[in-house]
């Protein structure tokens, strides 16, 4: 499964129903699992972006898809980059030579 990490920030209709906001990750993770994606982890943030979402998906179609879903709910803004982890980064090092 590929990792991502998507910044969020609260768009004003957000801000409104803030009150509502850790309900609608609940809702938001169900939708994830439909679609073929796992919400690892929901952060609620400080600074910059107002939380930081986990998501993991077999393929960039299905990562998008969520993402997509996440957005069009217009509660949130996002900014999403691919994560990878050591092995991952290891393989990714080996063809830099030719490996």
């Amino acid at each position: 499964m590929a990792t991502f990490i998507i910044n969020i920030k609260l768009s004003q209709q957000g801000i409104k129903d803030i009150d509502h906001t850790t309900k609608r990750a609940a809702i938001f993770k169900t939708e994830a699992k439909k679609l073929g994606a796992k919400v690892k982890e929901i952060f609620w943030t400080l600074g910059d972006h107002d939380g930081l979402l986990i998501l993991e998906a077999p393929d960039d179609e299905t990562a998008t898809a969520a993402i997509l879903h996440l957005a069009a709910m217009g509660n949130v803004h996002t900014s999403t980059c691919r994560a990878y982890t050591a092995a991952e980064m290891d393989k990714i090092v080996a063809k830099v030579h030719g490996g």
